[in-house]
């Protein structure tokens, strides 16, 4: 068995680089770094990095989430193919709905209270059609076809792409119970089809390139790829194995995402997301055997929490960022200190995501847990 039965600090800090990195990009869409006082400090290379990674971020979430699911239905269950159907959606349902019904009745009452950022401004676009979109799984198609809602409808894109995977995950399992070995080939045939994935969007709308299914899927096939060679084959922290893909897997990730344009340059525009994946895969693999999680646990806990409470985080940071944008407009625009607006920000992002985790998603869980008896239905 992998090293962690339990919460991975490694994976937990991956996840909490990557919700920091979606924060950051989602100001600095608004408020560029490159135009602030930072430029004078800090490498320009840095600072495009930290203002365009939030794709790249969802990315890597999509990878990790596909290694956590399949990671936990092996635990659970012992095989994909003897995975029960019903227990594994009322999971996904107890964790997801709680905070998302609560989010759209926000956004609906916003929008019908005539708040400005929460206004739809393409008339092909409505309120109810908006929210049909979120519970089946397409907004992404939704707003490729009628353009990008407002902010804090927009990042709910990526939960399209991964329940549409999870809901066809159990009955995929399922249906080639029998055939283990032909389930993983079709994992692994998804997850190194993502070259072709991205060529398929080569000529769609912008949002489409950024929003399509088909690159996400790829994504988390992979993670899932990545939690069935951690199930089969386990080492130590302390082996080759472990120490090589921890490595390498670090650098590809951080190389990737400090200078994407460059790494496309030398692997090609379509299969250097491949790259990407197979790193944050090899990371992956390098955790759950304990590789570095020592190191990671002597840093100090709050980047961690950002992963645990991913999210929450990811459902709610607009309701900091978009105030702070207003706020910079506000007072003058001042770009040589604009850079100071990403800390409050990100600290607000963070105390709200712990609100909304402490007050909601937890409690929620849990209850809904008990009432469809989802704690004792366990298998051993």
């Amino acid at each position: 068995m992998p090293a962690f039965a339990g919460r991975n600090p490694g994976i937990d800090l991956l996840r909490g680089v990557a919700i920091i990195l979606v924060v950051i990009h989602h100001l600095a869409l608004r408020i560029p770094l490159a135009k602030t006082g930072l430029a004078d400090y800090v490498p320009l290379l840095v600072l495009k990095a930290l203002s365009w990674d939030g794709g790249k971020a969802v990315k890597l979430f999509f990878v990790i989430s596909g290694f956590l699911i399949t990671d936990h239905t092996l635990r659970r269950w012992g095989s994909l193919g003897g995975m029960q159907a019903r227990p594994f959606m009322a999971r996904r349902f107890c964790r997801l709905m709680p905070c998302l019904l609560v989010l759209l009745a926000l956004l609906s009452l916003f929008k019908l209270a005539g708040l400005p950022d929460f206004q739809f401004h393409h008339p092909e676009q409505s309120l109810s059609r908006a929210v049909f979109s979120v519970f089946f799984m397409h907004l992404n198609l939704y707003e490729t076809v009628t353009g990008y809602l407002p902010p804090n409808w927009d990042v709910l894109w990526s939960l399209s792409v991964e329940e549409v995977f999870y809901t066809a995950f159990p009955l995929v399992c399922l249906v080639l119970a029998r055939w283990p070995s032909v389930l993983g080939i079709v994992f692994a045939c998804l997850a190194f089809a993502l070259p072709y994935a991205e060529w398929l969007i080569r000529d769609a709308k912008d949002i489409w390139q950024d929003e399509a299914y088909g690159p996400g899927l790829c994504s988390i096939a992979m993670g899932v790829c990545a939690a069935l060679v951690a199930h089969k084959f386990p080492f130590s922290a302390r082996s080759r194995t472990a120490q090589c893909m921890g490595v390498l897997g670090s650098i590809g990730v951080g190389l990737y995402l400090l200078d994407g344009h460059s790494v496309s340059s030398v692997l090609g525009y379509y299969c250097a997301p491949l790259f990407y994946t197979l790193s944050c895969a090899a990371l992956l693999l390098a955790f759950q055997a304990g590789w570095g999680c020592a190191a990671v646990m002597r840093l100090p806990a709050w980047p961690r929490r950002w992963g645990q409470m991913s999210y929450e985080i990811y459902l709610t940071h607009m309701f900091i960022v978009m105030p702070a944008v207003h706020g910079f407009k506000a007072t003058g625009q001042n770009w040589q200190l604009g850079w100071l607006w990403f800390f409050p920000v990100l600290l607000g992002a963070y105390y709200l995501g712990l609100a909304v985790e402490r007050f909601l998603s937890r409690p929620a869980d849990r209850e809904l847990q008990k009432v469809l008896r989802l704690r004792q239905a366990a298998p051993a």
